[in-house]
């Protein structure tokens, strides 16, 4: 990746993942618990959510993380339906981005302005046009129901409680399918997470933004 993709793909990225953690810790919050406030979680401020590793993992191999906002469900007044919630905030955030940035390109597009690298205003259209890509790419594969991903929560707020203990002892082994997946892409070629994100990626991009 040369400097110029660098530039032009590290703002929409530092922007997802921000967005991304501060809606965890809002919605949080709001019901009841301040345990992200208390550690600096509540902020729009990257700083406080990129984790160094996760972040240049995700310009090395596409694949990164932030830090995780601390939750304590004791602190909620129905920890089930509210972590629910709480773990559904992130991906949508990152669709309401993704909406705007659809929007944003949509607008750009009526003056005939085309992403590209050769003026500001096409490098302006090509970051909207990649900031829609990655936020829909990242609320996609956060609702995976794999741990630790925010699917997986959802997935548990979702069942019926006698499905609770399931759910748990799958939790142990999600970080070991979700590495074998991605090891399993780089080494084949053959990428599974691909297979499921990319077409719903393709489908709101042209629900968002007609491309």
């Amino acid at each position: 990746m040369n400097i110029q993709s660098l530039l032009l793909i590290a703002p929409p990225i530092l922007l997802a993942l921000t967005f991304h953690e501060y809606a965890h810790a809002y919605v949080a919050h709001r019901y009841g618990d301040d345990t992200a406030q208390k550690n600096g979680r509540l902020s729009l401020n990257p700083l406080r959510h990129l984790d160094p590793l996760g972040t240049i993992m995700i310009f090395l191999v596409q694949f990164g993380w932030a830090k995780p906002v601390p939750v304590n469900p004791y602190n909620l007044r129905n920890p089930k339906k509210d972590m629910l919630w709480i773990s559904a905030a992130g991906p949508l955030s990152n669709m309401f981005l993704a909406f705007v940035s659809g929007l944003l390109f949509r607008l750009f597009s009526e003056v005939a302005v085309t992403p590209e690298r050769n003026t500001i205003a096409g490098l302006m259209v090509l970051m909207v046009f990649l900031s829609m890509k990655i936020n829909l790419a990242l609320a996609i594969f956060n609702i995976l129901p794999i741990a630790p991903l925010d699917g997986s929560k959802i997935l548990y707020g979702i069942l019926p409680p006698r499905f609770g203990k399931m759910i748990f002892a799958l939790e142990r082994y999600g970080p070991f399918i979700l590495i074998g997946l991605i090891i399993f892409g780089r080494a084949t070629g053959v990428s599974i997470l691909g297979g499921l994100i990319w077409p719903f990626v393709d489908f709101f991009s042209h629900l968002f933004a007609g491309i």
